[in-house]
């Protein structure tokens, strides 16, 4: 999958601030992130339990160097009335099958705020880098993630099993098209 090289912009929604990420957000993102009800279904990858320096090492060695080559873009979720407080992060990525991530920390769960987000992003996924199809794999019982996607127009398109940091799951991939986005943001 080649991309333009179009660099994470700053967005804003109706109650949010979605900022590119920046080095400076390892603390905050080490407060909120490493928290079992957030970490247990992300990427097998991700260290668990979580180390002290996590944060700054995702940050330092992978999130942002991805973001300089142009194969993935990162956002911070801030609150629009607390600018300077990271809430959360979402990302998109270059990757077959695999575009989008997101994680919201536990206080501000539940609120709608990363289907807020999440609009945001898949707009950017499909309007400024041009792709024709988003494709976003969760576990299956993910049931919040779950809601977001039907929230903003997804379907579930296979199952399969993927590995997350508590352990393999069932996983279901959710797409949407940009012809159906498209519709779906006109109205019809």
């Amino acid at each position: 999958m080649t991309l333009p090289h179009s660099p994470a912009a700053p967005m804003t929604t109706a109650r949010l601030l979605l900022r590119p990420l920046v080095l400076e957000d390892a603390p905050a993102i080490q407060r909120h992130f490493p928290h079992w009800e957030i970490v247990r279904f992300v990427n097998g990858r991700v260290p668990w339990p979580y180390p002290a320096d996590g944060a700054l090492t995702y940050l330092r060695d992978i999130a942002l160097p991805a973001m300089a080559r142009g194969e993935e873009w990162h956002w911070s979720i801030r609150l629009k009335d607390r600018p300077d407080d990271l809430i959360g992060a979402i990302a998109l990525m270059a990757q077959e099958g695999n575009n989008r991530g997101f994680w919201l920390g536990l206080p501000w769960q539940g609120q709608g705020l990363m289907s807020e987000a999440v609009e945001a992003v898949t707009d950017f996924w499909f309007e400024v880098l041009g792709n024709e199809v988003l494709r976003v794999p969760k576990a299956a019982a993910n049931r919040a993630s779950r809601r977001v996607s039907e929230r903003t127009g997804m379907r579930m398109i296979r199952t399969e099993t993927h590995a997350y940091v508590s352990g393999e799951h069932p996983t279901e991939v959710w797409e949407i098209t940009r012809a159906e986005w498209r519709a779906r943001r006109r109205g019809g």
